[in-house]
């Protein structure tokens, strides 16, 4: 189990000077699969008062494919075919930086056809939803327009040419869109894209979140534990992969992966869900949501061959405002004793809690946690659900101090062992629950 002072780190309490830098990405979109080239438009904020110095796109760990100067980047890149685990990262002119990862498959070129960059399929996305994608044809002629199909037989948008960028406003609901392109030849081909589009304001639940954008990805290793990324770093190896077919429950499970030379050094993966950077198109400008917030349920399948290789897994809620921090960390620790323990935010400590944590290897493990902030600002541990065994916790503690954060976010984190033997975990139909 780590120092206490990570999981302070791991839920990014970080230098003033990152504290509001972020990088958005409009396209592509995380999970997507791209034939050719690669179009690449984002843009980057930082509470820096000198701003953006750059921006640019690895496309591996050490491998800085593009950089441009400025606050926004509209490029394309030429890929071979394969799977991708790109990270657009800004620096700006105080030291700082962001970065945001995004996954894609890149595949072989078509004669004919409809690219779709954004949204991907089968993702949660908020409303207005914005549709990138470009056609390619074999007629002479060229390619005469491209629309959109939100429904059959409804036509909500139609553009002259063979490139396609605009954002349609869509109530809350699932849809199974279709992009389509009509050639000057007479002929015509489509890309279907599902997507569920959430609420964008009093919502109540998100789903699917593994599969979802705007994860980060960070090392920590002892003594001090603080973030360190791209990976390797700090003889740290960790990545994520979306998109998993197999072993997985949904068609598009997540995988986890901690690695390296380091022992028992972590590997975090958040996402802000409400506020800034929200991947959820919430972001809840006028700071009049979150306070609002007082319970939470926090629900996920995990899957690993071999769990026994893991010091501990976490799972953890986070909300921040009014310069408060309301930390619920739930550390299930597997080589370091099978049991679970939570975070006491004030005296910065874990806390055993008597509860066993026996997760089964080779099958998928169903966790609830439920969780609470009580009228009087206290943190209400409630219970922990594992593979259908409820434990009622029933510990309460004092926030602690989040001085300028603010917004709702979740943890999921992995801890290395004494040799820090390399594992991974696959994640899937993950959902948070809010009112």
């Amino acid at each position: 189990m780590k120092s206490p002072l990570s999981l302070i780190v791991c839920l990014l309490v970080l230098s003033a000077s990152e504290a509001f830098a972020g990088v958005t990405v409009t396209s592509p979109a995380n999970g997507a699969t791209i034939q050719g080239s690669v179009p690449y438009v984002a843009t980057a904020t930082t509470s820096c008062s000198k701003g953006i110095g750059s921006m640019g796109i690895y496309t591996a760990p050490g491998q800085l494919a593009y950089v441009g100067n400025g606050d926004n980047l509209n490029t394309s890149l030429n890929l071979s075919p394969g799977t991708y685990n790109t990270v657009v990262e800004d620096w700006d002119n105080c030291g700082g930086a962001g970065t945001t990862a995004i996954t894609i498959t890149v595949t072989g070129s078509s004669s004919s056809g409809v690219n779709v960059t954004s949204p991907a399929n089968k993702s949660t996305v908020s409303s207005p939803t914005n549709f990138v994608a470009t056609a390619s044809t074999s007629c002479s002629k060229g390619v005469a327009s491209m629309g959109i199909y939100t429904a059959p037989g409804q036509l909500a948008y139609v553009v002259n040419g063979a490139s396609l960028n605009t954002s349609l406003s869509l109530s809350a609901g699932t849809y199974n869109t279709v992009v389509q392109e009509w050639d000057k030849c007479g002929g015509a081909a489509t890309t279907p894209v599902t997507i569920t589009v959430g609420s964008s304001s009093g919502g109540s639940s998100f789903s699917n979140i593994q599969h979802s954008g705007g994860w980060g990805q960070y090392g920590q290793g002892p003594p001090s534990f603080v973030d360190c990324s791209p990976s390797p770093c700090d003889g740290i190896t960790f990545s994520m992969e979306q998109g998993v077919k197999s072993p997985s429950m949904s068609g598009e499970a997540s995988q986890f992966n901690l690695g390296g030379t380091t022992v028992y050094s972590d590997a975090l993966f958040n996402n802000h869900l409400i506020g800034p950077f929200s991947s959820q198109g919430m972001p809840d400008t006028n700071e009049t949501l979150v306070p609002t917030l007082h319970d939470f349920t926090y629900d996920v399948y995990f899957y690993g061959s071999n769990l026994a290789l893991s010091q501990a897994v976490e799972f953890d809620i986070n909300q921040f405002f009014d310069n408060t921090g309301f930390i619920w960390g739930h550390e299930c620790r597997i080589a370091g004793g099978n049991e679970w323990d939570i975070w006491n935010n004030q005296a910065a400590q874990w806390v055993p809690t008597g509860i066993p944590c026996n997760p089964v290897s080779n099958a998928w493990n169903h966790l609830t946690i439920k969780v609470q902030r009580t009228s009087n600002n206290e943190l209400y541990y409630q219970s922990i659900t594992l593979n259908g065994v409820t434990s009622n916790v029933n510990i309460t503690y004092p926030p602690g101090s989040a001085p300028g954060w603010y917004g709702v976010t979740i943890n999921y984190q992995m801890d290395g062992n004494y040799k820090q033997n390399a594992y991974t975990v696959y994640l899937d139909e993950i959902t948070f629950s809010y009112q």
